[in-house]
């Protein structure tokens, strides 16, 4: 499974952005995806992640009614909507698969990776 990240950008505090994580080389309905984001100096951390059929979400506590993840397995692609956000929000964001219904927040049970998409938040 092949996953390339693409949306990061430069945007002022309280704006919003969309993540995406396109997939290939399996089938996406199988695979849950989570997102993961590294800041400067600091170690990768989970961010939100979705199950294969898209009915169970999980977030981090830092992010939970701000960012909403979604997929649309016809397109095979995953969203990392992300709304007000903050500053402490700026990290390269990584989005991940696993094979299964189970999604975790541990990122030693994910297989597949994407480059990483970098998200700058300025204020």
């Amino acid at each position: 499974v092949q996953l390339q990240a693409s949306g990061g950008g430069l945007v002022q505090v309280g704006g919003p952005l969309r993540l995406s994580c396109a997939a290939s080389g399996g089938t996406s309905g199988r695979f849950g995806m989570g997102w993961f984001r590294q800041a400067p100096g600091k170690e990768r951390e989970f961010v939100a992640a979705v199950s294969g059929d898209g009915t169970s979400t999980l977030y981090a506590d830092s992010v939970k009614g701000r960012f909403t993840i979604s997929r649309d397995n016809a397109e095979n692609t995953v969203y990392l909507q992300m709304n007000s956000l903050k500053p402490e929000d700026t990290a390269v964001y990584y989005c991940a698969a696993r094979y299964g219904y189970y999604i975790y927040i541990d990122d030693s049970k994910y297989n597949y990776w994407g480059q990483g998409t970098l998200v700058t938040v300025s204020s």
